[in-house]
C-alpha cells in the first residue's frame, strides 16, 4: 500500500510539473520587452533655483505600497509631472509629501539629502526608472555639484 500511495504522489507531482513547465514555455512564446509601469519623477520646479538638488520620487516605490487613491486623490497630486506647486513650506505645512514625510510615518523634512539627490539641471518630469542616472552618487561634494553642467532634455521615444 505505501508503495501505490508514493506512486500516486510521484504521478501528481509529474503531472504538476508537466503543467508549470508547459505555461512556462508558452510564456516565453509570448514575451514582451519590460518596462517600468510607475516611473522615477524628477522635481525640479524650484531647486536649482534655491541652489539645492532636484528631488527624485520613486513613484514605483511609494506605488507598490499605495494605491493611486491615496496620493492622487487623498493628498492632491495631479496626473502630471510639474502639474503641482509643491514647495518646501507646503511639504513642512503637512501637504504633499509632508503628509507622511513627517517623521511619524516616514522620514522628516530633515533629512533634506533622502528627496534631494538629482543631478542638478534635470529637468521636471518622468524618467523612466532610470533612477540610477539621476541620483548624484554618495560622497561627491556639495560645492561640485554646481560646477557640473545642466543636462540637455532626454529625447522622446
Amino acid at each position: 500500500m505505501f508503495r501505490l500511495m508514493n506512486f500516486k504522489a510521484a504521478v501528481k507531482r509529474g503531472l504538476l510539473m508537466l503543467v508549470v513547465m508547459m505555461a512556462a514555455l508558452g510564456g516565453v512564446a509570448n514575451m514582451q520587452p519590460a518596462h517600468a509601469e510607475y516611473a522615477d519623477v524628477v522635481i525640479n520646479n524650484y531647486s536649482d533655483a534655491a541652489g539645492m538638488r532636484p528631488a527624485i520620487f520613486p513613484h514605483w516605490f511609494h506605488r507598490i505600497r499605495f494605491a493611486c487613491k491615496v496620493c492622487h486623490a487623498d493628498l492632491g497630486f495631479k496626473f502630471k509631472a510639474g502639474g503641482n506647486e509643491i514647495n518646501m513650506v507646503k511639504i513642512i505645512d503637512g501637504q504633499y509629501c509632508g503628509a507622511c514625510h513627517n517623521g511619524n510615518i516616514a522620514w522628516s523634512v530633515e533629512n533634506c539629502d533622502l528627496c534631494h539627490s538629482g543631478k542638478p539641471g534635470t529637468p521636471t518630469q518622468v524618467h523612466e526608472s532610470t533612477i540610477n542616472s539621476l541620483v548624484v552618487p554618495t560622497g561627491t561634494p556639495a560645492n561640485s555639484l554646481s560646477q557640473q553642467p545642466p543636462l540637455t532634455q532626454p529625447q522622446k521615444k
